[in-house]
């Protein structure tokens, strides 16, 4: 019996052993499941009620069993209770109101509770198996990680990774390259999550950071620092734009991206399934940028709208097709590069727009401000474009223009201002045909022309615009601009609706202000609040 006991013990430490290397856990995470499995079966041998422990020593493999009793006066639970008398059969110094220990024999697993206990086992290690996963994973986001493909699921690549698996999702990989199961694989790892299946290594072949880590692999001056990959911009399996500085004026980051007689930028290629790599000089100069970006088309001049984020780009008629490439790949990517919309047009186009906004504008300012045609045109050309540039300028500066003097100036300011006056009485009569109450003229930062917008959106009284959300009400609208072809250089689409008055400029400070002085109205009929209970509700509206 003996020889056959320890036997048992031994074969116990040693099976520990074996799933601790295997799957490369921590022993004691393996004894710690053999108790449980252990207190399992021995509950169903004793009963469920009974608050049975067991503990196995990872040295020698003995087994100790006992359940955990309460000292108590009069047994109302035999099965967590014992009296004082049977208390002190098994320890001595025992009181009432004590938890003593009561051993129990060994159990001997039957077919059914070994079936049990080895499902606890495997459930634990398994657990125990992900956590190792995700904590060697859970840092590695950005790095570039080599596996073999196990098996294509629905078009999503399963990596093994040795100690795990990663899937690269369809959307994640290079269009038309073939996945065969066995095959060696590089990819970048994009995000490692924590699920209830286990950890979720995710990867991708098709990101652009991917390609910026090959580059670090193949350009030591990258790796070092020397030179830097400030943008990236990818259409996968296709082509690719990236800006690269140096910081070293001796070294040229082109050339050393390029490689000898193309080396360096080919191995990236070949990795990449052949994908054309554009290598672009990074300039602080947005223009410049713009214009190294749309190589290899020529570029005749470039227009920066900071403030709506967008870029015209003019080019001759014979670099168009060129500049905004296949369809309309070049332009696309020189977008993602310089993160501005970029719009192409040709000296001729851009010319008649001019010409269409110098018109626009010159009979704006004849009719408004009661003026020659000369005189409107001369505003136009000196770059004056809406009244309000007109009517609250520096009379000085006005009066500088050629031709005009201070009486001049000062007249056509007090023009442009009646103008002004004139435009907001028209939007006001508008707006209460409408039905917008006066209580919204109230707000701040509203013109009676955004009421008149708000009451043509349906928006009338205070409760309506106090039931919006910031964004609803000031989210700039983008506007969908077509191509040549009518069908790419987007610059967004037109699902994105916007706020009601996106088209006013108006920023999410200025939003919330009037959101709230539309509520304000909510709360006149509240009772004063303890100035405790005040502040309490200020942190707690704050923290939303």
């Amino acid at each position: 019996m003996a020889s056959a006991i320890s036997a048992n013990r031994a074969e116990l430490i040693a099976i520990a052993n074996s799933v601790a290397s295997e799957k490369m856990i921590d022993k004691s995470i393996v004894i710690e499941a053999m108790e449980e499995a252990i207190q399992k079966s021995a509950r169903n041998r004793y009963g469920a009620e009974n608050d049975i422990r067991a503990k196995l020593d990872p040295r020698t493999g003995d087994l100790r069993l006992w359940r955990v009793v309460e000292v108590v006066e009069e047994v109302e639970d035999y099965f967590k209770q014992v009296d004082l008398a049977q208390a002190q059969k098994l320890q001595k110094d025992a009181k009432v109101g004590d938890f003593i220990v009561d051993p129990l024999p060994p159990v001997d697993l039957g077919r059914i509770d070994a079936q049990s206990a080895k499902q606890v086992i495997f459930q634990k290690v398994r657990d125990a198996e992900r956590e190792r996963q995700y904590e060697e994973f859970k840092d590695r986001a950005g790095e570039i990680i080599t596996g073999v493909i196990k098996s294509v699921e629905f078009g999503h690549v399963i990596v093994n990774l040795g100690r795990a698996e990663g899937v690269i999702r369809r959307d994640q990989q290079i269009p038309r390259e073939a996945a065969r199961v066995g095959e060696r694989v590089r990819a970048i790892v994009l995000k490692v999550e924590r699920q209830n299946r286990g950890p979720q290594i995710f990867l991708s072949r098709a990101h652009p950071e991917f390609m910026k880590k090959l580059f670090a692999q193949e350009v030591p001056e990258i790796y070092d620092g020397i030179i830097e990959i400030k943008a990236a911009a990818r259409d996968p399996g296709s082509r690719a734009k990236i800006g690269v500085i140096s910081h070293d004026h001796s070294i040229d980051p082109v050339g050393a991206c390029v490689g000898m007689k193309g080396s360096r930028v080919q191995a990236v290629v070949q990795e990449l399934q052949g994908e054309k790599i554009d290598i672009i000089p990074w300039s602080e100069d947005t223009a410049t940028f713009v214009v190294n970006g749309l190589q290899p088309a020529t570029v005749s001049r470039v227009v920066i709208d900071e403030e709506e984020n967008r870029i015209e780009v003019v080019v001759p008629d014979d670099q168009l097709s060129l500049a905004i490439g296949r369809r309309g790949q070049n332009v696309r990517l020189a977008s993602q590069l310089t993160g501005s919309q970029i719009d192409i047009m040709t000296e001729q186009e851009s010319s008649e727009k001019r010409q269409k906004e110098f018109v626009e504008r010159s009979k704006m300012f004849e009719e408004e401000l009661d003026v020659d045609e000369t005189l409107s045109q001369l505003l136009v050309a000196e770059g004056f474009s809406e009244m309000e540039e007109v009517a609250y300028i520096d009379v000085a500066e006005l009066a500088n223009i050629e031709g005009f003097d201070e009486e001049l100036a000062e007249e056509l300011q007090s023009r442009a201002q009646e103008a002004l006056e004139r435009r907001e009485e028209a939007y006001r009569e508008q707006r209460r045909a409408l039905g917008v109450e006066d209580a919204l003229a109230e707000l701040p930062h509203l013109t009676e022309a955004m009421l008149v917008t708000l009451g043509k959106a349906g928006l009338k009284t205070l409760d309506d615009v106090a039931d919006l959300a910031t964004d609803e009400l000031i989210a700039k609208k983008r506007q969908e601009q077509k191509r040549r072809d009518g069908t790419v250089n987007r610059r967004a689409r037109d699902e994105d609706k916007g706020g009601v008055l996106g088209e006013y400029g108006l920023n999410e400070e200025q939003g919330n202000e009037i959101i709230m002085a539309a509520r304000a109205h909510w709360f006149d009929d509240e009772p004063a609040a303890e100035p405790a209970q005040a502040e309490e509700a200020a942190d707690a509206e704050s923290s939303q």
